[in-house]
C-alpha cells in the first residue's frame, strides 16, 4: 500500500496526518505502529485520519491513534494540525470547522496571526465519566502510586487526565511515575499523567506522560487539565499561559459548564510517501 501523509507538528508534539477524504485509509494496529515507528517508519507522537463527517453538525471526523496503535478520544494539539491540515489541502474554505471526535463535537478556528484556537468543551469532574475508580470529584484529591500518596485533579477534556503540582518540573519524576499513574486501577481506560509547576497566577511550566505514547514535548489537553486543575484549586487565573518543552499554549476557561479555549502553533513540517 502505498500511502500519502503530511508530517505537522503543535509545540513538538508531532503528528502523521493522513487524508481518508481524498484516499481510503484502513490501518491495522501493526500497520501504525510502524507508521509511528521513529526509526522504521515517519515517526509521531500521534497519527491523525481525517475522514467524512458522520454527525449531521459536523464537517469533518477526526479520528486519534496513539503509537501503540490504539484508538483514543481527544488530542488537543491534533485539534490544531487538523484544522490548518484541511484548510491549507482546501478540503474546506472556512476558518471555523465543526468536528466530529470520539469524544464529541469541537470546534477549531484560524487566527489571522496563523494560530489555531480550539473549543475543546466543558470539562468533566464526575468519576465515573472520566473514569476514576472511587474519585470525588474534588478540585483534587489523593492518589496512592507504589506507596507513595500523591495529590491529583482527575478531569477529563474528551480524554481522562491526572494532573498534579510539583515543586520543579524539570526535576520531577515523570519517567518513574508517569507509566505508574498511566496504568493505575483507579483509571480503568488508564490516564494522562500532568506534572505542572506554578511559576505565577497565569503562568505554569508543564510536563505530560501520555497514555499509550509515553512522555512528549507538548499535550494540548494536558495544558487544559492543567490551567482548568489549577484555577479549580485557587492557584491560577485565566487565561493561563502554559510553557511545555515543545512550546506555549494560552488556555482560557471561564469556571464550571464553560468550554475550555486553547490558542496556540499548527505547524507543517513535510509531506511524504511511505509503503506500508
Amino acid at each position: 500500500m502505498l500511502l500519502k501523509f503530511t508530517k505537522m507538528h503543535g509545540a513538538g508534539n508531532d503528528f502523521v496526518v493522513l487524508d481518508g477524504v481524498r484516499q481510503h485509509i484502513e490501518l491495522s494496529p501493526e500497520q501504525l505502529r510502524l507508521l509511528a515507528d521513529r526509526h522504521f517508519g515517519v515517526g509521531c507522537d500521534q497519527i491523525l485520519l481525517v475522514e467524512r463527517a458522520q454527525h449531521p453538525e459536523a464537517d469533518f471526523r477526526y479520528r486519534i491513534f496513539n503509537t501503540d496503535g490504539g484508538e483514543v478520544e481527544q488530542c488537543g494539539n491534533g485539534a490544531r494540525c487538523f484544522a490548518r491540515f484541511v484548510h491549507d489541502k482546501r478540503l474546506t474554505s472556512k476558518r471555523e470547522i465543526t468536528v466530529e471526535t470520539k469524544s464529541g463535537l469541537i470546534r477549531p478556528r484560524l487566527e489571522d496571526d496563523g494560530r489555531v484556537t480550539v473549543d475543546m468543551g466543558a470539562p468533566v469532574f464526575d468519576a465515573a465519566l472520566i473514569p476514576f475508580d472511587g474519585g470525588s470529584g474534588a478540585a483534587s484529591e489523593p492518589l496512592n502510586v507504589a506507596g507513595e500518596m500523591l495529590e491529583i485533579s482527575a478531569l477529563s477534556m474528551g480524554n481522562p487526565h491526572a494532573a498534579q503540582v510539583v515543586a520543579d518540573v524539570e526535576h520531577a519524576p515523570v519517567e518513574k511515575l508517569g507509566p505508574l499513574i498511566e496504568h493505575h486501577p483507579r483509571f480503568p481506560k488508564r490516564v494522562n499523567a500532568g506534572f505542572m509547576q506554578v511559576m505565577d497566577r497565569q503562568h505554569v511550566r508543564l510536563r505530560v506522560y501520555e497514555r499509550g505514547s509515553g512522555e512528549t514535548l507538548s499535550c494540548g489537553t494536558g495544558a487544559c487539565a492543567a490551567a482548568v486543575s489549577g484555577i479549580r484549586r485557587g492557584l491560577l487565573d485565566s487565561p493561563v499561559n502554559v510553557a511545555t518543552r515543545g512550546g506555549a499554549l494560552i488556555i482560557a476557561w471561564g469556571g464550571e459548564g464553560q468550554p475550555v479555549l486553547m490558542t496556540g502553533p499548527a505547524i507543517t513540517v513535510f509531506e511524504g510517501e511511505i509503503i506500508l
